[in-house]
């Protein structure tokens, strides 16, 4: 007999686990024995694991992981869409300041340039995260959405060079 296998008064009780379809770890915790040594024990005696049913559970966990990931994708989505869209919308500037912290605030026709970077940083961060959360599948155009993407970050960044050489207006400060 090898060692490290448990002891033959505990052999029915480890067949009688098997035969009621528990796993591995089941049958380990409820015999209060090491994970190995009802693996070697199950191996001497002739017994395997159906792996299938761990398979079919990993799979299924992987696919609620993935769909959770798709919906975090469209709420990144969402920010992305805003944050450009805001670039071009009626924008409020504020600041407190001088001697009496006083709240000054103007309103641009259009996000100025400080804010047009921020908009557009956002926007840039939330497209490249959707990257992440979604790897592009194999033979889906993958490459053209990778493309796409990186025009669109060249665009954005052409963007925010030019916005920044723009003078800033004074929101109101003095």
């Amino acid at each position: 007999m090898p060692s490290e296998i448990m002891g033959e008064d505990k052999w029915p009780k480890l067949r009688e686990l098997h035969a009621l379809g528990m796993g591995r770890n089941e049958i380990s915790r409820e015999m209060g024995i090491t994970n190995s040594c009802v693996s070697r024990t199950a191996a001497y005696l002739g017994l395997t694991f159906d792996r299938s049913k761990i398979r079919a559970a990993s799979e299924a966990r992987a696919a609620d992981l993935r769909e959770r990931l798709s919906l975090l994708a469209e709420k990144l989505m969402d920010v992305a869409e805003d944050s450009l869209r805001r670039v071009h919308e009626p924008t409020i500037v504020y600041s407190f300041g001088g001697k009496n912290n006083e709240y000054n605030e103007h309103e641009f026709p259009e996000a100025p340039p400080a804010e047009r970077v921020k908009y557009m940083t956002a926007t840039a961060i939330a497209i490249d995260k959707i990257g992440k959360l979604l790897p592009p599948e194999s033979g889906s155009g993958a490459d053209d959405a990778k493309s796409m993407l990186g025009k669109l970050a060249e665009g954005i960044a052409a963007l925010a060079n030019q916005d920044s050489e723009t003078p800033i207006q004074n929101g109101g400060d003095e």
